[in-house]
């Protein structure tokens, strides 16, 4: 084949997607309405660890237009979720659909109402009758998962160590509040007993694969479709238990069903992320070299565990010592059941609490020696001839430039400028920081699934196993598969999120959607071409695989914060944020840095403001936006993007992640950056989410000790 034009890869590419979607003419879960659609809605806890002393479905089944009224005892036979064998799981975690006899959290579905509308549902629920009755505090141990990562001659280096500093990092429990809340619609056909379920959900094929092992029945009579999905960052990653009763309904009472979350059922009962507290130790000697480091990481996991449950609490442990060459680690990592709602996977999943930890150690060497920030991360980084890198906890890292991406950092973002400028804003006595922080971001092991097929009109399919929660998964791969075969973008339609149109595959999770997904169509589209080649030219040519990623790929990057405090109120205002990201070969820059840029936001929204609450008695308090505290366009200051592109050879397109870059960098930049303003006041740690409240107390605090 001789190439027409320019290659469509590495350019910035407008979203074929937005077009539709700002005309409206997007499906969501919510659109789709078969006939004679019934709609569900859940009876909740109002209470944490509680007896169901009673639940009188009477007066429900009297109101005007309900079908159906189910409770625990209904359902209580079907199966258990699967849990990712990542970490050891202590105990025997429950999967309840609907409350048996007994409740865990508040929030937590008790009962279904079946009826002709959402209203009529809902006047249901309010029409049930449920009596709790408060349990005590289990004696019994809490389902926990544990692991560790130990490597090096720790208590020999710490015994040798000119300083020892230490840090501690609590991060807030938040909620993901992607613009889409859940929905799932179920589509029965009666003509084969089967249905066709719309979920909003990043693994299609993983969804199918458990609703049927759940309620033991064959695949075949399950078709899960993703349409349009209005967000995910990991919370939709999971099948939770009301999706389970909303497929078990609709095969039992043989009708198509829907249930759509209300955003107060998303705080009470969608899966939260980090909440993670993490403490630890860094030995150093007196000229900056990194000798030893000591971490623990204890993290919630609520009252029901996700598939993924287990992946933050792994990524924490086993990150430590991250892109720094540090000889001996002691790292450890423990997951808690609580009677809260469920912690899974949120962008990052780990990486941030790792990090976070890590950068903090960092910077508080700096300050013990006095050396330089940037200069102290030059020193202990990862050198370039040294990749690949494995690291004391056995991570193996694939290719880098650390040093590179944080001199260039340094330079692009004038960090000798900032400095002058706060040196001389103190001088007039401004609390002012500038805050550094290094990252490195695993993205995604094991494999996907693609197939291509390119038409005798020259125009081509290609189906990803992999999924799209809106962000530009069609283009990317369009591009991929163009540049590939050389053809026209307009040429190439993509489909994926459907398990009878598309392979099986993983889905979208963990930044795995270009250097795996990517990367199997692109291998795709080269035995279609070889296929091509060999053929007569006039036929259909198809070509199938499962691609397997040779090692995980490692995007790395850092950033850099300016802020100032204000001294009465406690007010942060970040006035400038840069940062430098290495993403490997790069298949649009526009998507590239839209990903960072979200990222950077949600990162700003941990840092600065966002923050799940529970009281003493296990009640939520931040059951609604006002309540919990989302960024605003005026939180964030412009973020100046600057790329490197170090190939991955860890996957056919040598490409890395980015899709969690601004969570796992900023937060820490920010912590950095605070700390930097107030450490002049003696203030010596801060919890996130720096509120002007915990702000002005951690001030008040320290010049209290002072006079």
């Amino acid at each position: 084949m001789t190439r027409l034009g320019p290659t469509p890869f590495g350019q910035p590419k407008l979203r074929r997607e937005d077009e539709r979607l700002l005309r409206g003419a997007g499906l969501y879960t919510a659109d789709v309405c078969p006939p004679g659609l019934l709609h569900v809605a859940f009876v909740r806890s109002t209470m944490p660890r509680s007896t169901i002393v009673e639940c009188d479905t009477c007066a429900a089944l009297e109101c005007d237009g309900v079908e159906a009224v189910f409770t625990g005892s209904d359902v209580h036979h079907l199966g258990d979720l699967s849990i990712a064998p990542m970490m050891d799981v202590n105990g025997t975690p429950e999967y309840p659909v609907l409350a048996y006899q007994t409740v865990a959290a508040v929030g937590q579905p008790i009962a279904a109402v079946i009826a002709q509308s959402q209203y009529m549902a809902c006047d249901g629920v309010d029409s049930l009758f449920v009596d709790l009755e408060e349990l005590p505090e289990s004696e019994d141990d809490p389902v926990t998962v544990t692991g560790s990562w130990n490597a090096g001659s720790v208590d020999a280096q710490f015994s040798k160590a000119d300083f020892i500093v230490n840090a501690c990092v609590d991060h807030p429990r938040l909620a993901p509040s992607p613009m889409e809340p859940r929905a799932i619609t179920v589509e029965y056909n009666a003509s084969n007993d089967s249905a066709t379920v719309w979920l909003s959900t990043q693994t299609p094929h993983r969804a199918r694969l458990e609703l049927a092992k759940i309620l033991c029945i064959c695949e075949t009579r399950i078709r899960v479709v993703a349409p349009d999905v209005g967000g995910a960052f990991g919370m939709k990653a999971a099948l939770y238990p009301e999706d389970v009763f909303v497929v078990w309904a609709a095969f039992t009472l043989k009708r198509s069903l829907q249930w759509v979350a209300s955003r107060s059922e998303e705080f009470l009962s969608a899966t939260h992320g980090r909440g993670c507290t993490s403490a630890g130790q860094l030995a150093l000697s007196r000229d900056g070299t990194f000798l030893a480091v000591k971490a623990s990481m204890d993290l919630p996991l609520g009252h029901w565990l996700p598939t993924s449950a287990v992946v933050p609490a792994w990524n924490a442990g086993r990150m430590i010592p991250t892109g720094y060459r540090i000889d001996a680690v002691e790292s450890s990592s423990v997951g808690t059941c609580t009677d809260k709602a469920a912690v899974g996977i949120y962008r990052g999943a780990g990486r941030p609490e790792a990090n976070c930890l890590m950068e903090r150690l960092v910077d508080e060497a700096a300050a013990i020696t006095g050396i330089d920030p940037i200069d102290i991360r030059l020193k202990n980084l990862v050198k370039n001839e040294d990749f690949p890198f494995t690291t004391t906890s056995g991570c193996v890292l694939d290719s880098g430039q650390y040093g590179k991406a944080l001199q260039t950092l340094a330079e692009k973002a004038d960090y000798a400028g900032c400095v002058k400028r706060r040196d001389q804003r103190r001088e007039k006595g401004e609390l002012t920081g500038v805050g550094v922080a290094f990252y490195i971001e695993p993205c995604g092991i094991g494999w996907e699934s693609a197939r291509v097929t390119l038409r005798p009109d020259g125009t081509v399919l290609a189906a990803t196993g992999g999924s799209s929660q809106g962000h530009g998964r069609e283009t990317a791969i369009a591009q991929i598969v163009a540049d590939t075969l050389d053809l026209p973008m307009d040429t190439v339609e993509v489909v994926h999120g459907d398990t009878r149109t598309c392979p099986t595959g993983i889905g979208a999770l963990a930044s795995r959607s270009t250097a795996i997904g990517g990367s199997a169509i692109h291998e795709a589209c080269l035995l279609v071409r070889k296929k091509a080649l060999e053929s007569s030219g006039s036929e259909e040519v198809t070509a199938e695989l499962n691609y397997k990623n040779e090692g995980e790929a490692w995007g790395y990057g850092c950033y850099l914060v300016e802020l100032s405090v204000d001294r009465g109120t406690g007010v942060v205002t970040l006035e400038s944020a840069s940062c430098v990201d290495d993403i490997g070969n790069m298949v649009n820059p526009m998507l590239v840095e839209g990903q960072i840029v979200g990222g950077f936001a949600q990162g700003v929204g941990e840092a600065l403001l966002e923050e799940v609450r529970y009281d003493e008695f296990g009640q939520l308090l931040t059951g609604s936006f006002s309540d919990y505290a989302l960024p605003r366009a005026d939180n964030i200051p412009e973020l100046s993007i600057f790329k490197m592109l170090t190939p991955s050879p860890n996957n056919t397109l040598g490409a890395k992640g980015v899709g969690e870059a601004g969570t796992i960098g900023a937060p820490a930049a920010i912590l950095n950056a605070a700390m930097d303003a107030l450490r002049p006041l003696g203030v010596t740690t801060l919890s996130m989410p720096l509120t002007s409240q915990r702000v002005w107390e951690a001030i008040r605090d320290a010049t209290r000790e002072t006079l």
